[in-house]
């Protein structure tokens, strides 16, 4: 199966991302989102980092405007009729993504492929949503994704073979690997990623470090780029607390329940550097931690 022509739903950090790679690789591409500032912010976003690939030797300075011609914007989901492959990248929330899939189904060619970007929630709950589960996948791109080389690929219960071989022709297009996860709560890296998150907040909770002591103990101390509460800050809080949901719920298992720390920062709106505030201020010239 060739695709050619691939829809993106969802115009936030991970589908400006996705729209991003698969534009640089030749592939004719729709962002779709209902907010048109949001897909006004997208462009300027994969124009201006696209430059920066070039400046450093990444990609080629010619390719940029035949990619970024290959983009182009919609606010509805008629645009995705022709599309070969459709890649949702919504929010993490699973009664938005089914009531967009439940909108989309009908409005695509029955040999049309769907995708969720989802980082978490059940491939096959969610393909249960849809007209077409057997050409129902999950494709999880990692953030940023023009620097991240992973991207988890999630069968769920009817997926078939063509969907499934299809799906990692696209990622090797794109330039990336492919890593095969089970549908288990979290798949891969999130599995493993989140609950060391946590509990990196739970060692804040419990005021065994404050969030400087933390971040620079596993910076230096485990070799990390990043200590997990920057990491939290730039994934973003809400999306981490539900990643901890989806694992306490689909697992039963009392070592994901979320940090009652985490919860408060979500309620308080402090979700990271989307914000300006989650465990460091980002309001100043530089990150000040909170705690």
């Amino acid at each position: 199966m060739s695709i050619e022509r691939v829809g993106v739903i969802g115009a936030g950090q991970m589908g400006t991302g996705i729209a991003h790679v698969l534009s640089l690789a030749g592939v004719d591409v729709v962002l779709d989102d209902i907010n048109t500032e949001a897909l006004d912010r997208a462009t300027s976003t994969i124009a201006r980092n696209m430059r920066r690939q070039a400046t450093r030797g990444l990609i080629r300075e010619d390719v940029i405007e035949p990619a970024l011609r290959r983009i182009r914007t919609a606010t509805s989901l008629e645009s995705m009729k022709d599309r070969d492959l459709v890649i949702e990248a919504a929010t993490e929330d699973e009664a938005i993504k089914r009531k967009i899939f439940q909108e989309l189904s009908p409005r695509l060619g029955p040999q049309t492929m769907i995708a969720t970007n989802t980082s978490s929630i059940s491939i096959t709950r969610l393909a249960a949503a849809t007209d077409r589960p057997e050409r129902f996948i999950g494709l999880h791109f990692m953030n940023p994704v023009p620097l991240m080389q992973l991207v988890e690929v999630i069968r769920g219960i009817a997926t078939d073979d063509p969907t499934f071989q299809a799906a990692l022709d696209i990622v090797r297009r794109v330039g990336k690997t492919a890593a095969y996860s089970e549908d288990f709560p979290a798949f891969i890296v999130n599995r493993i990623l989140l609950p060391m998150i946590n509990e990196a907040v739970y060692t804040l909770y419990e005021g065994v470090g404050n969030v400087e002591a933390i971040d620079t103990a596993m910076r230096l101390g485990a070799n990390h780029p990043m200590g997990p509460l920057q990491l939290a800050d730039f994934i973003g809080l809400d999306t981490c607390l539900s990643v901890m949901q989806v694992l306490y719920e689909g697992l039963a298992d009392s070592k994901y329940r979320p940090c009652p720390l985490l919860v408060k920062y979500v309620e308080a709106g402090w979700l990271g550097q989307k914000t300006g505030r989650g465990f460091y201020d980002y309001r100043g010239e530089k990150p000040v931690p909170t705690r």
